[in-house]
């Protein structure tokens, strides 16, 4: 049995129903996109066994369309592509301002919410399986600091997916960060986004945030950390209410056992304080719907361990957290 089985499988045992993984690989080992517009159809027939996968064990999933970094490729492998090209560009930020290379990300996204699956027969854009495209993994800008450049990236990208796929929900993969008007929420800095205006697009159905307190606030202590966690959260929670009146989601949050102090029973208490901030939203009508933390992994696949793979089979006390949190959640419909 495949990996990919594998992981639905347990994900729909543990009742989860959501998935977010990545429509991308540009360039470099076993590239989707191995140049501008052009695709390996053996790694195409992969994303649609995911697909169809998912759909038979009942899960949804969140396609991002893009990486910030350079994992898969990212916003620099298509900046590398236009220079290879002879087009003139300055630096990876060039990714949301060169019109060549705004075109090769649009003709990327006409290619796979176009695509046929060959196992389902049903065009992406067509499939219930599909719960949201993501426009961007994470985007950052930081040579802009008037947080303009994202703003009128997303307005061009999100109705350009919206023409050509009405039926699924759209987000752009926000970690949260905001802009000039209230950098004060931020932890210390900006990075070119802005939430409360990114997510003010139209075609932008709901917020998402990320949730990385050991980097993002790297020089603070555990207590401090987890009150950074809280207030990020809440205020967010609160914006997408309040300002937005727009849904939203914690896409990404984990705890890795590459820092120090790590254990299990560390891990277990902050998912189920993540997972009572979704809940308490939820069950009081508000905005925030879900949690979806990083990363969910099969066994035997060490080569992807990067400190936050949850593995069930060797965590059964995370499996237990994660089931109530679906369990709590299904009843609340």
């Amino acid at each position: 049995m495949s990996k990919v089985t594998t992981t639905f499988q347990q994900a729909s045992q543990n009742g989860l129903n959501l998935a977010r993984t990545w429509a991308f690989n540009d360039g470099g080992y076993k590239a989707l996109q191995t140049s501008p517009g052009s695709y390996d159809e053996d790694v195409f027939k992969g994303l649609d066994f995911v697909i169809s996968e998912a759909g038979k064990n009942g899960v949804q999933l969140m396609l991002s369309l893009v990486n910030n970094w350079n994992d898969y490729g990212g916003k620099s492998q298509y900046v590398q592509w236009a220079k290879e090209r002879g087009q003139s560009v300055n630096n990876d930020d060039d990714f949301f301002l060169h019109p060549v290379v705004k075109q090769y990300y649009k003709n990327h996204v006409a290619a796979v919410l176009t695509r046929n699956n060959t196992i389902t027969g049903l065009a992406y854009k067509d499939d219930p399986t599909i719960f949201a495209w993501e426009l961007m993994n994470e985007p950052r800008c930081q040579s802009d600091s008037s947080d303009t450049s994202i703003q009128s990236w997303v307005s061009e990208m999100a109705p350009y997916v919206k023409s050509i796929d009405s039926n699924h929900l759209l987000e752009i993969g926000l970690e949260g960060f905001y802009g000039q008007t209230m950098i004060e929420k931020n932890p210390g800095y900006q990075v070119g986004t802005d939430f409360i205006s990114n997510n003010q697009v139209a075609e932008i159905d709901f917020a998402t945030i990320h949730l990385y307190p050991e980097s993002w606030v790297s020089s603070t202590d555990e207590t401090a950390q987890d009150a950074f966690v809280d207030k990020w959260v809440q205020i967010h929670i609160e914006d997408s209410n309040n300002i937005l009146n727009k849904p939203i989601l914690i896409t990404e949050f984990g705890k890795s056992s590459k820092y120090s102090g790590y254990n299990v029973e560390k891990r277990n208490s902050y998912f189920e304080k993540l997972y009572n901030f979704v809940y308490n939203s939820a069950s009081n009508g508000g905005p925030c719907a879900g949690g979806l933390f990083w990363q969910f992994m099969a066994q035997g696949l060490d080569s992807f361990r990067d400190g936050y793979e949850v593995i069930l089979e060797e965590n059964p006390s995370t499996a237990t957290v994660i089931s109530q949190q679906s369990t709590k959640m299904s009843n609340l419909k």
